[in-house]
Formats: C-alpha cells, structure tokens, sequence
C-alpha cells in the first residue's frame, strides 16, 4: 500500500454559460464556481467548510464524501461563485417589478417619508433574482469530487517522499548501530588496563600491603562492575528491532502515522539511554548522531496519515 501525507492542496474551476431566462426575456449571466480543498496535519480527521449561503444545505453531501477518502488530517474546503461580467444589462422579470411594487406600497403605508426604489436599486435585485436562480448543487458535487482526488494524489506525492526520506534515516540508523556494537568492549578493556595500573600503583605507595593477585582481583571486579554500568547491548538489540518494524511498516503503507509516532518516541528513549551510558567520546558521537537523525524522523512522521 502507499504512505500518504496528511499535507496537500488542490483546486478546480468550472465555468457556466450564459443562459436566457423567464418572464420578460431577460438573460441570466453564467458563472464560474470555484472548490479548493486543503489539508495539514491533525491527530484525527477535522472537516471545516467555507461555503456560499445558497450551497450550506451541501454540507452533509460533502461532509460523507471527504471521510469516504480521508483518515486523518485537518481538511478544508472551499466554494466560491463568481458572476460574469456583461455588457448588457439584465432585465428585471414582470413579476420581481410587481412582486417590488406591491412590497413598495406596503413599506409606504407604514412609513410614508420612506425614499422610492430607484432604477439602481431594481437592478441590483434583479441581479439577485439571476443569482439565486441557478442552481449549483450537481456542480458543486462534481467539481467536489475532482478537487478531492487531487488532494489525495497531492497528498500521494508528498507521502512518497516522506517515505523515501525515512527509510534512507533508518539505514543511516542501523550503520550508526554497528558502529556502536564493537565499541563496548574496547571501552571495557580499556578502562579494565586503567584499574590495573591504577591498582598497582595503589600497591607501591601501600608499600605493598597487598599481594598482586588481590590487587588484579580488584581490579578486575571494578571493571566487570563497570562494563555492567556501560553496557548497551539491550539498548542496541531494542533498537535494531524498532528500526525493523519501521521498515516493515514504511513497506506496507495505509494508515501508519500514528503507530510510526509511538516507534519514534521508542527510538529516541534508546538513544537517550545510550547517551547516558556512554563513557568513551565515540559512543557519545554515535549517540548524539543517532538523536539528531531521530529527530528529524520525528518531525517528518507528524505529516504521515
């Protein structure tokens, strides 16, 4: 399956024609209605609409639409109407001119000083009355439907990449893992020569109240206690077996997000751990390396759906 990203955009536009209309032979302008849909990442599915007051009632319709395709994400999407521009004046229709004069007489009844419709005003009403007139429902659903697929393959692209930039960080992650596995032990005889040293010349300035076999026992007990301290093969064998179901999951795709979320946070405690257990600058390097390729990881995944 593929990795999706949670980031896209897309938009589409349609444009109507004009059309003539009712009573009187008026001509209704066309226009153009615009969808863009948007998203970004959310730790769940977060719908939000922007639509014309005549389109509300599609809210549903789309609402359905957009989880049928989506899982997680904050989504937005947008419809805008457009009217053309023409050179000839829409007519008002015989019945919005009666439908105004009675409307006019019964506002003067009550408010006698109230100011006549002018023609300016007959106008804008009646190019409301073309507005209203179209319905852009189907269109709305249709270009809907373009814009949404779109989005997922925007949101196809960008998971693509992700995925890619992930699984190169894992690899670099299991080259900077068996550079730390050989460390340990040259770490461990190192500081073991140490107490020796140490010990024996612990011995000289004793005047030798010890025999050499106990001073070496000591020694050595220090230093196996030591090694204990510094061991990281736990830590390395946990997280070899988080990068795998890292790449397992990477390979597998569909929803992952959430889960790669809880396998990053697993990775960086080992590093930590790792971190505070160093006691040699290369396996501090090593640590510090493997956190900043962690944490780059971590950011990207919050994009993944």
């Amino acid at each position: 399956m593929q990795v999706y990203s949670m980031t896209g955009y897309a938009s589409v536009q349609n444009q109507s024609a004009n059309r003539p209309g009712g009573e009187g032979g008026a001509t209704l302008s066309g226009g153009r209605l615009g969808v863009e849909i948007r998203s970004v990442n959310s730790r769940f599915l977060d719908l939000g609409f922007r639509l014309p007051d005549e389109l509300r009632s599609m809210e549903p319709a789309l609402r359905q639409m957009l989880t049928g395709s989506l899982k997680r994400g904050k989504v937005e999407l947008r419809a805008a109407i457009e009217l053309n521009t023409s050179s000839t004046i829409a007519g008002p229709s015989d019945t919005l001119l009666q439908s105004l004069q009675q409307a006019q007489a019964q506002v003067r009844q009550w408010l006698p000083e109230a100011m006549l419709l002018s023609v300016a005003d007959v106008l804008r009403l009646a190019g409301h009355e073309s507005q209203d007139s179209q319905d852009w429902s189907e269109e709305l659903l249709s270009l809907s439907r373009q814009a949404l697929a779109g989005l997922v393959e925007a949101r196809q692209r960008e998971g693509t990449r992700l995925a890619a930039m992930l699984l190169d960080h894992i690899s670099q992650l299991r080259q900077l893992a068996s550079q730390a596995a050989p460390l340990i032990p040259r770490v461990v005889e190192q500081h073991r020569e140490r107490f020796v040293d140490k010990w024996k010349e612990a011995m000289v300035l004793g005047g030798g109240g010890q025999t050499h076999e106990s001073a070496q026992d000591r020694a050595l007990t220090e230093a196996t206690a030591f090694a204990i301290r510094i061991d990281v093969g736990e830590e390395l064998t946990r997280l070899n077996a988080h990068l795998d179901e890292l790449d397992t999951l990477m390979h597998r795709g569909g929803e992952i997000g959430k889960r790669l979320d809880f396998l990053i946070q697993e990775l960086h405690r080992e590093a930590n751990t790792m971190g505070s257990k160093s006691a040699a600058l290369p396996l501090t390097r090593v640590s510090v390396d493997m956190k900043v390729l962690i944490e780059q990881m971590r950011e990207q995944v919050q994009n993944i759906e």
